[in-house]
C-alpha cells in the first residue's frame, strides 16, 4: 500500500506534468503516460480538497468563556434535510429568551 501524498506534493507533481505536456519535447507515448499521471493527480487533488471541505466547522454558537463553538461540517445533512421539506412558516418561528441563545 502506498503512503499517503499530501494535496500540495500532489498539486506540485501536476504542476510538473502539466509543464512537461505543455513543452512539447514528450513523444506520443510519454505525453500519454504523462497525461494518465495528470489525470489521476486531478482526481487526487479533487478528492483531498472535498474531504477537506467536509471538515470545515459550522459556527453553532458561543460559549459560556465567550469562544466560538463549533461542529462539523455535514453537507449531506444541509441537502438532504431539506428535501422534500415545506420551508417554515411564520408563525412557527422559534422564541428567543436572551441573547445567550442567539446562533450568532
Amino acid at each position: 500500500m502506498e503512503p499517503e501524498i499530501s494535496f500540495e506534493t500532489s498539486l506540485r507533481q501536476l504542476e510538473q506534468t502539466v509543464k512537461a505536456l505543455e513543452g512539447g519535447d514528450l513523444g506520443l507515448d510519454a505525453a500519454l503516460a504523462q497525461y494518465e499521471t495528470g489525470i489521476r493527480l486531478l482526481a487526487k487533488c479533487h478528492g483531498l480538497l472535498d474531504a477537506a471541505g467536509r471538515k470545515v466547522a459550522l459556527l453553532t454558537g458561543v460559549n459560556e468563556d465567550g469562544s466560538p463553538a463549533t461542529a462539523p461540517f455535514d453537507a449531506s445533512a444541509t441537502f438532504e434535510g431539506s428535501v422534500g421539506k415545506s420551508p417554515a412558516k411564520p408563525t412557527e418561528s422559534k422564541k428567543v429568551d436572551s441573547l445567550d441563545d442567539l446562533p450568532f
